[in-house]
C-alpha cells in the first residue's frame, strides 16, 4: 500500500523564497503549497481542517514570523485555535531567541532560522519530519487515552450492572428464604407435637439468619461484605419476635462495626442463632433470663462470645435433644476457621468463639457446646 505524500503548506511573503522551498522538498518527498500571508494561509487550514480528508490534506505548517498584515505570532496564535490543526515549525530571519522561546510557548513544534539563499531547506525538512513524528505520537497518545476512557466506561457500565444484577439476585434471594421462614412459622404455630413445632421452629431461625445477609446486601451500597453488628442486631430482632411468651426479652448485644464477606456472615449468624436458642431451651429450666452476645475486634481475629448466667453445667441432659445444634455449630466453625471453647470458670454458660476477619484458608477442627 502506498504512503501518501505528505503536505506542507509555507506561509511567507517572500514568493522567490517559497520557489526554493518548493523545490528543496519536493526533491525530499513533500507537497508544498504555498500562501503569501498570514491570512491567507489561516484559510487554507480552515478549509483543509473542515474538510476532514485526505484530498487537500495539510500535514505540517512552516510559518514566517516578519509577513504584512498577521505577522507570524499572531498567525500561530490563530492556527493553534483551529480544532486539529497541523504542526507547526516557526521560521524566522531574526538571531532574538525571545522569539523562538515565545513561538514555542505558543504550541509551535520546532523553531529554525532562515537565510535567503535557501541553505535552511534541508533544516526545514528534517523540522517537518520531526513535526509529523511529534503530531502522530501525540494522535496515537490521544488515541490510546481515549480508548483508556472509554474501556473504563464500558467497565464501570458493566460494573453497575453487575451490581443491579447481584442486588436483584439477593433481594430475591432473600424474598424466598423470608416466606421459607414464614411457611415454617406457620407450620409450627398449628404443630400439635412439641418435638415436631421445636424442629420447626429451629429451622425456621437458621433460614432466617441465612435471609439477613441477602437483606443486608440488597439494601446496602457494599456488596462485598456485612457489617455485624447491624447483622446481629437484626438477626436477634428476629429471635425475640419468634420467640415464645417473654422467654428471650432480657437478650442484649454489644457489638463492634466489623466487616467480613456475606458467606462468613452466614456462618457467624447460623451459630449465633444456634447458642442463643440454646441457651433459651435449656440455660433457664423455671422461665426467662439474661442472654448477652458480644462481639469484639483482638487485633487481627474477632471474638464473639454468647452468655447466660443460666444453670450452667448443672443442666440435665434433655432426652429429646439430637445434637444437631453442635454439629451446626462445628461446621460453621470450620468454615470460619474459628475455635470454639467454653469459659469454665463462669457459673453459667459462656461460649467463645474466636475466628480471623479474612478467610484463612482450610479450617481447623473446632468444639462447640450447643444442642
Amino acid at each position: 500500500m502506498n504512503q501518501r505524500t505528505p503536505t506542507l503548506l509555507y506561509i511567507d511573503d517572500d514568493d522567490a523564497l517559497a520557489r526554493l522551498v518548493d523545490r528543496g522538498l519536493t526533491r525530499r518527498g513533500y507537497r508544498v503549497v504555498h500562501a503569501a500571508s498570514g491570512e491567507e494561509g489561516l484559510e487554507r487550514i480552515r478549509r483543509a481542517c473542515a474538510q476532514n480528508g485526505s484530498e487537500g490534506a495539510i500535514d505540517v505548517v512552516a510559518l514566517d514570523q516578519y509577513m504584512p498584515g498577521l505577522d507570524g505570532l499572531e498567525t500561530l496564535e490563530q492556527i493553534m485555535a483551529i480544532p486539529d490543526a497541523p504542526p507547526i515549525v516557526f521560521v524566522t530571519a531574526s538571531q532574538d531567541s525571545s522569539i523562538a522561546v515565545t513561538a514555542l510557548k505558543a504550541g509551535a513544534a520546532d523553531y529554525l532560522v532562515k537565510d535567503v539563499q535557501g541553505d535552511f531547506i534541508p533544516l526545514l525538512h528534517v523540522a517537518a519530519e520531526g513535526a509529523l513524528r511529534q503530531a502522530e505520537l501525540q494522535r496515537a497518545r490521544e488515541e490510546a487515552e481515549a480508548e483508556i476512557h472509554a474501556s473504563r466506561d464500558r467497565y464501570a457500565a458493566l460494573a453497575a450492572e453487575r451490581e443491579m444484577l447481584l442486588r436483584e439476585v439477593n433481594h430475591r434471594v432473600g424474598n424466598s428464604l423470608q416466606i421459607i421462614a414464614s411457611l415454617l412459622h406457620l407450620q409450627a404455630s398449628s404443630a400439635a407435637q412439641d418435638e415436631v413445632k421445636a424442629a420447626l421452629t429451629n429451622a425456621m431461625g437458621r433460614v432466617a439468619a441465612v435471609a439477613q445477609v441477602h437483606r443486608r446486601l440488597y439494601t446496602s451500597q457494599d456488596l462485598k461484605s456485612v457489617v455485624l453488628n447491624q447483622y446481629l442486631d437484626s438477626l436477634l430482632e428476629d429471635l425475640r419476635r419468634s420467640a415464645e411468651g417473654n422467654r428471650m426479652s432480657r437478650l442484649t448485644l454489644k457489638a463492634e462495626p466489623i466487616e467480613i464477606d456475606p458467606d462468613r456472615a452466614v456462618a457467624v449468624g447460623i451459630i449465633v442463632n444456634e447458642l442463643v436458642m440454646n441457651a433459651v431451651k435449656y440455660a433457664y429450666p423455671d422461665g426467662a433470663g439474661p442472654i448477652h452476645v458480644e462481639l469484639t475486634s483482638q487485633g487481627d481475629d474477632v471474638l464473639l462470645t454468647i452468655t447466660d448466667d443460666g444453670v450452667g453445667d448443672n443442666a440435665k441432659a434433655d432426652p429429646r435433644s439430637t445434637g444437631m445444634g453442635q454439629r451446626i455449630v462445628a461446621a460453621m466453625a470450620t468454615k470460619l476457621d474459628a475455635t470454639v471453647g467454653r469459659d469454665r470458670a463462669h457459673s453459667g454458660t459462656r461460649v467463645v468463639l474466636k475466628f480471623g476477619r479474612e478467610p484463612a484458608g482450610l479450617g481447623k477442627t473446632s468444639t462447640a457446646a450447643a444442642s
